[in-house]
């Protein structure tokens, strides 16, 4: 029965302690600047993409269309045909069936 006595004085010890708590003193607009804090919507920035600004990109959209331009030009010169031909023929890629084993 002693072990009992024991179990309410040490129930007793808590309720006094809780009771002995002072009330918390909060400001009066704290649960509204809190709130106000986690549902504001701030834009988050991409961090790899940040130095790739408006001018960085106007300045690659013109070398590549700049470096387009040129590709297409040099493929329609006849150089640029004359030198796929001879390559195709230095390396047996040619369609000529001539030197072909199977003539169908």
């Amino acid at each position: 029965m002693k072990t009992n006595t024991n179990i309410q004085d040490k129930i007793d010890q808590t309720i006094n302690a809780a009771q002995s708590i002072d009330a918390v003193t909060v400001s009066p607009f704290f649960k509204d600047k809190t709130m106000q804090r986690l549902f504001t919507e701030k834009e988050v920035a991409s961090k790899s993409w940040y130095w790739f600004t408006p001018q960085l990109q106007l300045a690659t959209l013109v070398c590549v269309v700049v470096l387009n331009v040129y590709a297409i030009q040099q493929i329609k010169s006849t150089k640029y045909n004359e030198a796929i031909s001879s390559f195709a023929s230095d390396y047996g890629l040619n369609s000529n069936t001539e030197g072909s084993l199977i003539n169908l």
